[in-house]
Order: structure tokens, then sequence, then C-alpha cells
């Protein structure tokens, strides 16, 4: 089988989130999907079936469980793959395509819903504006970009809250368009990552926050982990289209 380790939501190797792909000729055992996405220890793995036609299969693991949704390993997969795809998924299907070295990816919508949820032993000392929840992440806004780049969350605290999932973002620079319109983190002990480098998916509960907030529909937002990644996104009704750019740092066989 072919494995590829692919840097998502950036133009550098080492930056932006790496996944890893997998191409299969027939759908995986679950079990050992498990172990390959353990052995590899990258945030996501996705496997995907590319031995029939049509809609091509994709799965995703961390190294702990599956999960519903994926955005920089499904960017991973289509540059793999290249042209348009369309993947059967776990979250319904989605249609991606590359063009001029940027992958857009069709996603749907997950508005947050605000709740009282009280995330002060997660973050002790830290004033919330908003705190929501989306399908499965709790969402959570503070007043300031450098707020957030400073966060130290207790994730102990974290993984025992609901999933164990927290975005926690503030305006960015400024809100004209094409600059940094908000800034984010992201954590995730709950699924067995400390802290996610870029994170596709949250930005499908972001784009449709911050389109409200702002007033339109097409956004910039800066992941501001260690490694860092921006990503665009258009809101389109229930849908969010997102971009962002890859690059292929290894490849080769799995032999087992």
């Amino acid at each position: 089988m072919r494995l590829y380790i692919v840097d998502a939501f950036t133009s550098e190797a080492f930056a932006g989130n790496s996944a890893g792909v997998v191409l299969l000729d027939s759908p995986g055992d679950p079990g050992w999907m498990q172990s390959v996405a353990a052995e590899l220890k990258h945030a996501e793995t996705a496997f995907v079936e590319v031995g029939g036609e049509g809609p091509k299969s994709l799965r995703w693991f961390t190294p702990e469980t599956e999960v519903d949704l994926c955005g920089h390993a499904t960017l991973a997969t289509t540059h793999v793959l290249g042209g348009e795809q369309t993947f059967t998924t776990r979250s319904g299907e989605l249609r991606c395509k590359t063009e001029d070295g940027w992958v857009s990816m069709d996603f749907p919508s997950d508005p947050p819903r605000e709740s009282d949820d009280d995330l002060s032993s997660i973050l002790p000392g830290v004033s919330f504006e908003y705190v929501g929840r989306s399908h499965q992440n709790l969402f959570a806004l503070v007043d300031n970009a450098s707020l957030v780049r400073s966060l130290e969350p207790d994730l102990a605290a974290l993984r025992a809250h609901w999933t164990g999932r927290l975005m926690v973002t503030a305006p960015g620079d400024g809100d004209e368009v094409g600059g940094i319109d908000f800034v984010t983190r992201f954590f995730a002990p709950g699924v067995g990552i400390d802290e996610d480098p870029v994170t596709g998916s949250a930005h499908c509960v972001l784009a449709p926050y911050w389109a409200a907030r702002l007033g339109r529909d097409k956004l910039v937002g800066e992941q501001a982990s260690a490694r860092g990644g921006i990503v665009r996104m258009n809101l389109e009704g229930d849908r969010v289209l997102l971009s962002g750019q890859a690059v292929t740092v290894a490849s080769g066989e799995l032999h087992v």
C-alpha cells in the first residue's frame, strides 16, 4: 500500500498540520487502521479506497480513535490524488478539487449554539465573551488574539469535559477583506491530540460564527499553534468552502 506524509494548510514543509494518507484497494479493517494511525502518530491519518469507480470511501483516525470529520487529512488526501475528488464519509459526501496550487473542500457548516459550559477549570482566570457548543466541540470567544496565543489550558480538565475538544478564538489583526479576520487555537485531548496545529473541521464552526459577526461570507483565519496555518473560507448557505495549500514531505510503502 502506498503511504504519504503531507503537511496541510501550508505552502512550506514542516509547517501546518501533518497527516498520513494511506491508499487502499479495498476496505480496511478498522482495528488495523487504528493501529496504523497509532504507529504514525499524526493528528489524523486518512485511509482512502482508490480501487473502484465513483466516489471514494474516506475515513480518518487519530492515534486513539476514529473521527467523523477531518479537514487537514482530507486536504492532504486530495493533494495526493489531484484533480476533482468526491469522498463518501461519516459526515456525508465531500467534494474537493485542486486548482492553482490550492485545495478546496466543500464541507457542512456547523454553527455553534450558546451553552452554559463552565470552562473555569480548563482555563483559570480567563474571561469569555461567549461560550457555546458545535456538534462535537466546545467553542469559546475571548477579546484579543494575544490572549489566544498565550493560552495554557488544563488538558486533564478538558479531557474530562464533554468530548474533550475546545476551540478558543478572538478577532484577528483587522476585519478588512484579505487580512486575518480571526485567530484560533484548538485543543483535543479527548481524542488524543493535546493541541492540533491546524484544524480544518473547526473552521466549519468558525466560519458561520465569524461570518455573522463580521457581516460577510469570505473570511481568512489563522490557527496560532507552534506550526501554524492559514485557512480561507467561503460560507455558502449550510456549506463551508475551505481552501488551503499542502506539501508532500515523504512517500513510500506500508508493508503490514
